[in-house]
């Protein structure tokens, strides 16, 4: 840049600091006239559009940069995570074949890019990536954390733990690690951590996630060998101290649970299906550890189906579609703005950002737990979709959630009152959702799918449209990366060890119990 443009990008950045969103734009603009490959400057611009509240814009700039993106691992990096963010998926892989990629040495770029193929769950890019960026000299404990959660999910367990132990040497206060430790297997009264685990609670910063998960690992060691109540002890100061950070608005989520069911009321009108052009998704949802992962292994172990994950790509393209951006998967701004909202654009674009993921099979899963609050959105916008609903009985679920620690995803799951409250959203919403769009949703039952296996999947495939097949069952025999809190679990047989769990902690849970009875 000359002195000129010099002093008008400086100026763009100090109104950029200041908040100033306009005049920024304006300047950067300028800029772009007289620079039009210049990927900073579009960079900056992009990120000035999502903060006045747009994503269409912000996409195109980023998308612009693609051309002439420079050699320069920091900028590739800075693009292909923002492109993610904003679910250009396809735009992200094209920036991801970049040459300069394949060349780099920098440990934390290629970290980086790794956290970027995971985000798009694809697992063994993401494991390459890090191997590389070890062998660039990345070794400090979140390094050997991130490395050994891609092991993990790849099915390289043993080594994951290995791994994880690795970590906890060089960072012994690493909450998540000691708890991705304890639920790799399960411990025995010969062979756990738990006296590490207690030592790590006096060296850990208290009150924050790390004392957490640390409180959580101790649960599910001492659950693991029958210590019950120091189990539940621990349970309940793991979840105090994520309720005590994040909380949780009961009245603010029972708007959005409302004006969801007012923007989509009966009857519903919807086009007919039109005939499938490229592979066709399969939803799965429900509330989270209701089953949606074993359920997946079962239908992506059929020839024609791709079993591809849970992916954003949904929420994601209705706020490229609103042109609304924001964080919540759903919240009062964007339901607003899709009163004029063109559904047809909305499958389309979906399509066109998560088709590749089947590679040559007629359908792929997608199974993003939480997209039960979009059912009404696919039902218009990819009426040829399929829903999977996984149901599961309701304290068994809740306590699930809350012995899970989702971070900051799920805020509900942190208090018992909080957890009946927001099941009883879920279940009234799915009701709506039967009611205005009958037949288009199955409901699955958790435990006959794992009692019956057989007769619950033929009529899920069925229903999909789908022979059955015995290779269906063999859930331990697919070896397909698996990036949830059940990546571990479910590489082994059907079982129904997981029903019935929460009544060991009956007592406890009584509250929980009264709470959800209510509801009925």
């Amino acid at each position: 840049m000359n002195p000129a443009d010099s002093a008008t990008w400086a100026q763009a950045q100090q109104h950029v600091a200041a908040r100033r969103w306009d005049q920024a734009a304006a300047q950067l603009q300028t800029l772009l006239r007289a620079h039009s490959d210049a990927a900073p400057v579009r960079l900056l611009l992009a990120g000035v559009i999502l903060a006045q509240g747009g994503v269409r814009g912000a996409a195109e700039q980023l998308i612009a940069t693609l051309p002439s993106l420079p050699a320069d691992m920091h900028l590739i990096c800075r693009v292909a995570q923002s492109l993610a963010k904003l679910g250009e998926t396809t735009a992200t892989l094209q920036c991801l074949q970049h040459p300069e990629i394949a060349r780099s040495r920098s440990g934390p770029a290629l970290l980086a890019l790794a956290h970027v193929r995971q985000g798009l769950g694809q697992h063994e890019q993401a494991l390459a990536l890090m191997e590389r960026a070890r062998a660039a000299g990345l070794n400090d404990a979140d390094f050997l954390y991130f490395h050994a959660l891609q092991l993990q999910f790849n099915g390289r367990i043993a080594e994951a733990e290995a791994e994880l132990e690795s970590c906890l040497a060089k960072g012994p206060s690493f909450g998540r690690a000691s708890l991705t430790l304890a639920r790799i297997r399960r411990q025995t009264a010969d062979s756990n951590h738990l006296d590490t685990l207690r030592a790590r609670l006096t060296l850990v910063p208290q009150g924050g996630e790390d004392h957490a998960a640390v409180e959580f690992a101790l649960h599910k060691e001492l659950d693991d060998i029958g210590c019950h109540d120091q189990a539940w002890e621990a349970l309940q100061r793991g979840n105090d101290i994520m309720h005590q950070r994040l909380g949780y608005d009961a009245n603010a989520e029972e708007a959005v649970f409302d004006a969801l069911i007012e923007r989509f009321p009966q009857p519903s009108q919807v086009a007919e299906a039109a005939p499938a052009n490229g592979p066709q998704p399969i939803f799965i949802v429900g509330m989270p550890r209701s089953g949606t992962t074993l359920l997946e292994r079962i239908v992506g172990n059929h020839s024609q189906v791709a079993p591809v994950g849970e992916l954003a790509d949904l929420p994601k393209q209705l706020r490229w579609t609103a042109d609304r951006h924001g964080h919540p998967l759903l919240d009062l701004p964007l339901l607003e703005a899709t009163r004029t909202l063109d559904a047809a654009l909305l499958g389309k674009r979906y399509l066109q950002q998560t088709q590749w993921r089947a590679g040559d099979r007629r359908y792929y899963v997608d199974k993003l737990p939480p997209n039960f609050m979009l059912v009404g959105f696919i039902r218009q916008a990819l009426p040829q979709a399929k829903i999977l609903h996984m149901v599961r009985e309701p304290v068994e679920v809740c306590f699930s959630n809350y012995r899970a620690l989702f971070g900051d995803a799920y805020a509900y799951s942190y208090d018992l009152e909080s957890l009946a409250h927001h099941y009883r959203q879920y279940r009234r919403l799915m009701a709506h959702w039967h009611q205005v769009a009958p037949g288009f949703v199955l409901d699955v039952a958790y435990d006959a799918l794992v009692r019956d296996t057989d007769s619950t999947a033929r009529r899920v495939l069925d229903f999909c449209g789908l022979p059955f097949q015995a290779q269906c069952l063999d859930t331990a025999g697919n070896r397909a990366p698996v990036a949830t809190l059940s990546s571990a679990q479910v590489r082994a047989p059907i079982h129904q060890r997981a029903s019935g769990e929460w009544r060991r902690y009956a007592g406890p849970l009584l509250p929980l119990q009264r709470a959800l009875a209510a509801a009925d």
